[in-house]
């Protein structure tokens, strides 16, 4: 039996998403960044969050500051009192995820879960700010956003981790395969390792069972066009005004 559509998913299709809030510009998952976003009418913004030695949760991709801030360290091994001072590309501040929901009011948000300390606080920071319909949780780890499924239930909106899309994957080639439910979209890139992951067979297995297909991360026009013609639901980019062309293009911005 198909999922009922869950309400972070009530918008038209395709979904646009501006990765880390539009990551070519240098500032990536910065509330300037998801600012920028906001004023070029994107509603979706991916994120992704770690947990500091106290407990905060901090919009970062890396498990270090070391790339792109001018301080260096683990995150998890420093408190909020310092890694707040870092700046990413020297000039902007890192956001507690908790400033950009209160920020962002209108926009939802996929958050890549990147550590297994940040789970707990995550869903505590969404029961209390009822942030039920603005959130999705995706992570490499299955078991992880399995465990996010089970302790929330079906109010959070999950994706499938890499045990989950491959079994999607071996089900567009009719092999048997289990499934997690309670999924309510498959987010993964066009190809991995050099073997494709989405073509025509993969969207219509996922829409046969009620998910949606997001893929990431894309930046030319011409894939985007293509992965479009498959029928994809959403694409998330570094380039957003790039991504806004193409479905503007088309008709599909909205």
């Amino acid at each position: 039996m198909k999922p009922s559509r869950h309400p972070y998913l009530d918008h038209a299709t395709p979904l646009a998403f501006a990765h880390r809030g539009g990551a070519a510009d240098g500032v990536e998952n910065t509330a300037a960044a998801f600012r920028r976003a906001a004023a070029a009418g994107y509603r979706y913004f991916e994120t992704d969050v770690h947990t500091t030695a106290d407990g905060r949760l901090v919009a970062f991709h890396d498990a270090t500051l070391d790339r792109v801030t001018d301080a260096t360290g683990a995150i998890s091994a420093l408190p909020w009192s310092e890694v707040r001072r870092a700046r990413v590309g020297g000039t902007e501040p890192l956001p507690l995820f908790e400033e950009l929901l209160e920020e962002f009011p209108e926009a939802r948000w996929n958050v890549d879960l990147k550590a297994e300390p940040a789970l707990e606080p995550l869903l505590e920071l969404i029961r209390r700010t009822d942030a039920w319909d603005r959130v999705c949780v995706g992570s490499f780890s299955e078991a992880r956003v399995a465990r996010a499924h089970r302790l929330a239930g079906p109010r959070l909106a999950t994706s499938y981790g890499v045990r989950g899309v491959l079994g999607l994957r071996l089900r567009s080639w009719g092999i048997p395969a289990a499934l997690r439910t309670g999924a309510v979209c498959a987010q993964v890139p066009e190809r991995q390792g050099g073997i494709p992951v989405v073509d025509a067979r993969f969207v219509r297995t996922a829409h046969a069972l009620g998910l949606q297909v997001h893929v990431w991360t894309v930046n030319e026009p011409d894939r985007m066009g293509r992965l479009l013609d498959l029928g994809v639901d959403g694409i998330m980019t570094d380039h957003i005004e790039t991504l806004r062309t193409v479905l503007s293009e088309r008709g599909a911005w909205s």
